[in-house]
Order: structure tokens, then sequence, then C-alpha cells
């Protein structure tokens, strides 16, 4: 924990001398601390985001999709020069010199602008963005009609401001959210004739402050549904 509050306190210092953002100064500490020339102090530093904070999805998923892990594609980027250029430029370069695909392209480069301080972590061009997933001991029908019947839905969802949207979708239901003006999508997973995974996304949030905030209603009010799914 000491170490850690030092690291803040060497990136907010970082910030205020460069102007820099915070996320953009401790990007820039931690890829210092990569470099052969770290010392052994630096080594003690905050350990990088994972590739589930940076890309969104597991090294292996990536490594599936894209051929290799976040790591590998972060020097490849940085060989490139890729600090230089734009998201589009990144990802068109991804798919024409690399041959992987548009939507692969499209992770490898988030993560590398997060990484490399380019952009806010769980930022999006239309905001930030923050999912919760939770295993409900329910068939995937009752859990759907948990969200979109308004009276079930009132019962665990405490003053949630929420007006469901128009989808076809199997399995989802998609949401305005009132304040902040966001979005909100429910998807689920069927693991079995009794158990679903459920997981929101709350898109569109307009400041990071947000995110965190949002996370721990969610966690608490899937925490309340699968009380209640589960009685």
């Amino acid at each position: 924990m000491t170490t850690q509050k030092t690291f803040k306190r060497r990136v907010r210092a970082r910030a205020a001398k460069t102007g820099e953002s915070y996320t953009a100064a401790r990007s820039q500490l931690l890829h210092k601390a990569d470099t052969p020339a770290s010392s052994a102090r630096d080594a003690t530093l905050e350990p990088a985001p994972s590739a589930e904070e940076l890309a969104g999805m597991s090294n292996e998923a990536l490594i599936r999709g894209s051929g290799k892990p976040v790591a590998e594609w972060l020097r490849i980027l940085d060989a490139w020069g890729a600090t230089a250029h734009t998201h589009t430029q990144i990802a068109r370069w991804l798919v024409a010199e690399h041959g992987i695909g548009g939507w692969w392209a499209q992770g490898v480069t988030v993560a590398y602008e997060r990484a490399r301080g380019m952009r806010a972590m769980h930022q999006r061009p239309d905001g930030y963005s923050v999912s919760v997933s939770k295993t409900i001991g329910a068939e995937a029908g009752a859990v759907l009609a948990a969200f979109t019947s308004a009276p079930r839905r009132r019962r665990w969802l405490l003053g949630g401001p929420m007006r469901q949207r128009r989808t076809t979708a199997a399995n989802s239901a998609r949401f305005d959210w009132a304040e902040p003006a966001s979005r909100v999508v429910v998807l689920l997973t069927p693991k079995s004739e009794t158990h679903t995974q459920v997981t929101v996304t709350h898109e569109k949030l307009p400041d990071a402050g947000d995110v965190d905030r949002m996370r721990a209603v969610w966690r608490d009010w899937l925490g309340v549904l699968k009380e209640q799914l589960e009685a």
C-alpha cells in the first residue's frame, strides 16, 4: 500500500510539472519502469494494467483473435511509432500490415492508447463504459423478466432511472439511463438450465468518475437481484 501511495504521488508530481493528464503521466512512468535503465526501486512500482483492463478481454482471447498477447502488440506498435498516429491510422495499419480482423484491430488499438496514455481507462469515443457480471441461479427467462418488467425491476433496482429501448437480440435488453444521461446494455448467457450469467454494461458515461461509482452500485444491485431470484 505504501509503495502504491508513493507511486501515485510521483504520478501527480509529474502531471503537475509536465501538464499531462494523470493517466498520461502514470503511463509514462510505468513505461519507463519497463526499460533496461530502470532502477531497482522502479521494479517495485504499481504493476502495469492487465490485458483485461487495457483491451477489455483476456490475453488468451486476444491471442486467439489477433495472434499475439497485449504486451507483444505494445512492443510492435511502439517500434512503429504509433503514438504519433490517430486511432484510425493505427487500426488500419494493423489490418494492412498484420492481417488481423477489423474488430480485433480496434481492440488492440484501444489497448495501446490506454497503455500509452492516449486514452483514459474505460474511455470510448462516445464516453466511458464499465461492465459488471454475476451468475444467478435462475433460468435466463426469469432473469430477463426481472429487467424488462418495470414492476419486477423496481423490487431490486432501487431508484434506478431506466427506460427500456427496443431491441430484437435474444437474451438481451437495452435501456436509457436518466442521471447521468447514458445507456445500459444487459446481456444474458445461459450457463445451464438453472444458472445464467448476467452482464450489465453501462455505456456513454460522461465522466471518468462515474465509472467506479456505477461499478459499485451495479454490483450491489445485481447482488440484490441474485438474492431475490434464488430465494
